[in-house]
């Protein structure tokens, strides 16, 4: 399977096309495995939509439950070894780093699980921070439920309705490379600023 080229994943499924977007789309969350192209497989999909034989009502429903099962893994990974992992003398795992998402969680509420299921690579380990947080199960699974299918309906309904499109229908290996750029694009933002803050931390 090539990863990197989501049109020739789907076409070499074959019949087998559903199950390997929602392998996917599963694996990117609930096997805590960022490095995946959910967004762009979703979109390519939905965009490939007729020449693959794949109802949309089926694609946006199997994406939907794929996600949303995905994102309880996560969970649960997160409440079963999350606490293990955290200790204050960590290098990584600080135990001030699970208050601080807790914290977050609570002054933002489900709204941030919604909001992080758009972003690739937060999204894949929101749900474990959350686990080990002090968020209710039956509060993350609503909000996790809305993340899922919301995420699900934007990225095949766009992808749909602009295969229809001939610029966007003859480019779509261009198309996946720009969803993939600008969905990653305010992770390396973040990512950014954080290391600049640190250092001018360290340098006071």
């Amino acid at each position: 399977m090539n990863l990197l080229n989501p049109t020739a994943l789907l076409e070499g499924a074959g019949p087998w096309v559903m199950v390997v977007v929602m392998v996917i789309v599963f694996i990117e969350t609930g096997l805590l495995f960022p490095f995946l192209p959910g967004d762009t497989l979703v979109f390519t999909a939905a965009l490939l939509s007729v020449p693959l034989g794949l109802p949309l009502w089926v694609l946006v429903l199997g994406t939907a439950v794929a996600a949303v099962l995905g994102d309880q893994t996560g969970y649960h990974i997160g409440r079963r070894f999350g606490p293990r992992l955290f200790r204050p003398d960590a290098r990584i795992f600080k135990t001030r780093y699970l208050n601080e998402a807790d914290a977050f969680f609570t002054k933002y509420g489900g709204r941030s699980l919604v909001l992080a299921r758009f972003v690739p690579i937060v999204r894949t380990y929101v749900p474990p921070v959350v686990g080990m947080s002090k968020m209710p199960f039956r509060g993350f699974l609503v909000w996790n439920t809305i993340g899922g299918v919301a995420w699900a309906l934007v990225l095949t309904l766009a992808g749909y309705f602009l295969g229809g499109i001939p610029l966007v229908a003859n480019n779509v290996e261009i198309i996946a490379v720009i969803i993939a750029v600008v969905s990653i694009g305010p992770v390396v933002v973040s990512f950014i600023r954080g290391r600049r803050s640190g250092q001018k931390s360290e340098s006071a």
